[in-house]
């Protein structure tokens, strides 16, 4: 029997695509995406993606999702104090791996193992690499069928512009040199809609656009057949 484990998912490109590099390679048996949403704008923290739309991902992946509420604003010891009793329900319902989409950030990654340390619930970083990796990890993705589309960019990174963009060949060849193609920096955060992890597309349209705090957040809205929150 395979090990059961929850899927950190930000709604992003990057945890998709972990879900479906962990499907094929059939060590686990992921059964459950676990996300943290602000509670006070009913989205997920960062991305700022409403979460009728993360319910669609989940459904279209064919997993429950594990909705981890957090206040606005939220205190780091709120933050793990949270994150505790999800890692507390899992360990009960029989979870022992909790897996990552993070590339490359060494720092990111040893914050994961240190609060997982001694609960039984053990950290799995299937797409882990360098930043070497990065170029070839986002053409991968995009030539495998997955399509995103960019949520929230750091002003203080890249140009608002890109706010809203496709995830795509296009925009790869358009991001500046010192911007990581996947965004590991926190450069850019996107939503994905479709790929090969999903059973059918999300259809998405993009709504406002609006410049805050630092960040130029794209409100992606529900196309069609997902009730707009």
């Amino acid at each position: 029997m395979r090990p059961k484990a929850l899927l950190s998912w930000s709604s992003g490109k990057d945890c998709a695509w972990t879900l479906h590099v962990v499907r094929q390679r059939g060590e686990f048996d992921v059964v459950g995406l676990l996300t943290t949403f602000n509670e006070h704008f009913d989205r997920v923290a960062m991305h700022a993606v409403r979460r009728n739309l993360v319910e669609a991902q989940a459904r279209a992946a064919g997993l429950p999702l594990w909705n981890i509420p957090l206040p606005w604003p939220c205190s780091n010891e709120e933050y793990e104090r949270r994150m505790r009793a999800a890692v507390e329900r899992a360990r009960s319902e029989g979870i022992t791996h909790m897996i990552f989409g993070d590339l490359f950030l060494e720092d990111v990654r040893d914050y994961r193992i240190a609060k997982l340390k001694g609960t039984g619930i053990e950290p799995v970083f299937p797409l882990f690499g360098t930043r070497a990796d990065s170029p070839t990890l986002a053409r991968t993705m995009i030539a495998s069928g997955l399509k995103a589309r960019i949520t929230c960019v750091d002003l203080k990174q890249l140009d608002g512009k890109f706010s809203g963009r496709e995830f795509d060949a296009a925009l790869l060849a358009e991001l500046p040199e010192k911007v990581d193609p996947c965004g590991e920096n926190g450069e850019f955060h996107t939503f994905c809609y479709a790929g090969p992890m999903f059973s059918s597309p999300i259809e998405v349209a993009l709504g406002e656009v609006v410049n805050r705090d630092g960040y130029m957040f794209a409100d992606l809205i529900a196309a069609r057949g997902e009730p707009v929150q």
